[in-house]
């Protein structure tokens, strides 16, 4: 099938404004620093309504800074997911500390019972005072809970994390414009509950900016320790000189300028993925073998991606059936991650009851999901889906 009739499962949409925009920016000068940073950084804190937003090269370094505000030390240990991009964890290692993989709830968020279990039975206090692995007595220095796929995780997650006295960085990675509707952190968006939340504008993502990241901070000293980290740790610009090391993370002011004009459209991206979203959950209704996971009760979440559980034989084609029969149509889909704790650079650190994650990621397919689908393209998607499905024979029969 020729490149051109091929349907991507997650492309970027452009509104025209970034070319304007960018055009602004060359024209004043200011190409790595200016104030289209600011400009953006300010306008993430009014739609995330985090009290500072310090923005960066991207998500992945977004996260490397956050934990090490945290205050992430070589050989401490971090609960992960493992049901996440591999991101959350190789941050982890970059500051040669250990993960500790967490299983999934029903949504594929952290969850929270394993989380209670996993503090309760496997960890204790030392003498200190501080909460370390039963057995090891290494620390238990921060938990990363993952909004996956742009559903807010369970707010118990946080409760637990306060219980236990441990520092949570958020990767908010895929959910930006998601948030909570009911419960006790009705009102509050994604990335704005724990010590530090993580953004991304990778090119997938609802809003891009051809990369970049961002940190959300409700404490000021750690916006202004991560906006030091971030610009390699300068402190005389003009003798160049470093009390400490750096990393060269800075965000570029061209890219805040596309970030810019994409945020100008977030509210429409939004609606139209919801309404894609209740298009997809319709077209499945009563298709034998296939069902489309929801949304967490009480959230009002992004809808970054759609997840189809596909049975496996007798009752239903199995997901990598599902997966060829669409490619043969043209139609790009992906199968859940790989879980963290099987990928070869982990597989030697500890998991805890990740046996529901592995089944999820035996059957889940993300099938397309760009905010400028039209009706065709979505209904193709759903036509691909109930032939792979056999759903016109169920009905015939």
């Amino acid at each position: 099938m020729p490149a051109a009739d091929r349907l991507a499962m997650s492309q970027p949409v452009l509104t025209g404004r970034e070319r304007d925009f960018v055009l602004a920016a060359l024209g004043s000068g200011w190409i790595a620093a200016g104030p289209q940073i600011t400009a953006f950084e300010d306008e993430l804190a009014r739609v995330t309504g985090s009290p500072y937003v310090v923005a960066c090269v991207n998500g992945t370094a977004a996260l490397h800074i956050s934990l090490l505000l945290a205050g992430v030390r070589p050989g401490d240990l971090v609960i992960v997911p493992t049901i996440t991009f591999i991101a959350t964890v190789t941050t982890v290692r970059y500051c040669s500390a250990e993960p500790v993989f967490l299983g999934s709830d029903d949504d594929l968020n952290l969850d929270p019972l394993l989380l209670e279990r996993f503090l309760t039975e496997e960890c204790e206090r030392d003498v200190g005072g501080t909460l370390v692995e039963r057995g090891s007595g290494r620390r238990i220095a921060a938990i990363v809970p993952v909004h996956v796929f742009g559903n807010p995780c369970d707010p118990q997650v946080f409760a637990v994390a306060e219980a236990f006295g441990v520092t949570v960085v958020e990767d908010a990675a895929e959910s930006l414009g998601s948030s909570w509707t009911a419960g006790p952190l009705a009102g509050r968006s994604t990335g704005t509950i724990g010590m530090a939340g993580v953004l991304s504008f990778n090119g997938n993502k609802v809003i891009t900016t051809g990369g970049g990241g961002a940190m959300l901070f409700a404490d000021e000293g750690l916006a202004e320790r991560a906006r030091y980290l971030i610009n390699q740790a300068k402190d005389d610009s003009v003798r160049f000189l470093h009390n400490e090391v750096g990393y060269n993370y800075r965000f570029s002011n061209i890219h805040a300028a596309i970030g810019l004009a994409q945020l100008e459209a977030l509210p429409s991206v939004l609606e139209a993925k919801r309404a894609n979203f209740e298009t997809y959950r319709a077209g499945f209704e009563g298709v034998a073998g296939v069902r489309l996971l929801g949304v967490p009760e009480g959230t009002s979440p992004n809808y970054w991606f759609y997840s189809l559980f596909v049975d496996e034989a007798p009752n239903g084609p199995g997901r990598d059936a599902v997966l060829k029969a669409l490619d043969a149509d043209g139609i790009e889909s992906r199968p859940l991650w790989y879980p963290n704790h099987m990928q070869k650079p982990f597989s030697a650190f500890r998991a805890y009851g990740v046996e529901r994650s592995v089944h999820y990621w035996r059957h889940i397919l993300n099938i397309p999901c760009s905010a400028d689908l039209t009706p065709e393209q979505v209904e193709r998607v759903i036509d691909g889906v109930r032939r792979a499905c056999g759903a016109d024979a169920q009905k015939e029969s």
